[in-house]
């Protein structure tokens, strides 16, 4: 059995997800396209080459009982995976299969009746958009060589599948940014506090977010872990896409304490434009050279002070112009910086 054709499989999957799909869908519909490769439950991550390997933006799960995608996302965010994406980086295939022997995640699995785990990074020429995980439960054949080559096969059309899911979201928020909200973790990552626009955005981000309910507040704890790791050198960033949440969001999490064993803050809001435009650039798929002129197109300088900026033509400057605006969608340069500005 092969897979199916990596190009209609990205097809019919991005149609699914242009259509407003739900997490349970897509990840539905992953699962029928990785058919080949037998497995009982999956669960994807995206993410972007600006995030690197830290938090994921979005996430579809697909027959993942919830306390098990709980414990496996605390023990992923802890650090205690066996198969940390950085690992699987430096591999020629990106990919490793968690089975017997492998300690504290073996048990975790026998705990739930998993049986392993095959999770391959999801990666092209332009870098790496996400984590795929595949179950097999207790008693199953443990995934090999054989089912690693047929996932890997499917991985240029999962990235495109991740990408297409934010740039098919809307480009401009509609409405006013809502406020910032704060949310404090303890020791032990869950939340102590919150301030009262925190769970209006806890609210609205639960509820719109394309994850399962138990989803948003394992990614707060695993940020808390995070920044617990980081320590209190600088705060773990995490970017939502405005495809999953309507507008692009920003979750800033940082120790209140120096020694990074304490509470941990959690400040959730709107993304601002000097922050977001390195993933957004990145999702989008705008070269570094138009990144530059979007760069100076939100400093308001005109298309001559731009190009003097950058030592090139204005007619270079508007090509490069047009084609941010055919990449994202933008009817204008104002609705460009709108989309930027958020």
């Amino acid at each position: 059995m092969s897979l199916a054709h990596p190009d209609r499989m990205a097809r019919e999957l991005y149609a699914a997800a242009r259509q407003g799909a739900t997490s349970n869908e897509l990840g539905e519909a992953i699962s029928r396209a990785l058919g080949a490769v037998a497995h009982d439950a999956v669960h994807l991550a995206g993410t972007c080459p600006a995030a690197g390997f830290g938090p994921a933006s979005f996430s579809f799960w697909h027959g993942v009982e919830a306390d098990f995608g709980r414990a496996l996302l605390r023990d992923y965010h802890a650090g205690l995976h066996p198969c940390p994406p950085e690992d699987l980086a430096r591999l020629p295939v990106p990919a490793g299969v968690v089975g017997p022997g492998d300690g504290r995640t073996r048990r975790l699995f026998d705990a739930h009746g998993v049986g392993c785990e095959l999770r391959l990074l999801l990666r092209d020429s332009w870098g790496t958009w996400g984590i795929l995980g595949l179950l097999r439960a207790e008693g199953g054949r443990p995934f090999d060589g054989r089912d690693i080559a047929r996932a890997a096969q499917a991985a240029p059309a999962l990235a495109k599948v991740v990408r297409g899911y934010v740039t098919a979201g809307p480009l401009t928020p509609a409405g006013p940014a809502p406020p910032p909200g704060v949310v404090i973790l303890g020791p032990d990552h869950a939340i102590r506090s919150a301030t009262p626009q925190a769970h209006a955005l806890r609210d609205r981000l639960d509820g719109d977010h394309t994850s399962p309910d138990w989803a948003f507040l394992s990614f707060l704890s695993g940020l808390s872990m995070r920044a617990h790791r980081a320590g209190s050198t600088q705060p773990v960033l995490a970017f939502g896409p405005a495809a999953s949440y309507g507008r692009w969001m920003v979750c800033e999490a940082q120790p209140l304490d120096g020694d990074s064993t304490g509470d941990v803050a959690v400040i959730i809001q709107s993304a601002d434009g000097e922050r977001l435009l390195p993933h957004f650039c990145d999702w989008y798929g705008i070269t570094p050279r138009e990144r530059q002129v979007v760069t100076h197109l939100r400093d308001a300088l005109a298309a001559k002070r731009i190009a003097r900026r950058l030592e090139m033509s204005v007619h270079t400057v508007n090509d490069h112009l047009k084609a941010v605006y055919r990449k994202t969608g933008a009817g204008s340069r104002d609705e460009l910086l709108a989309a930027i500005a958020n």
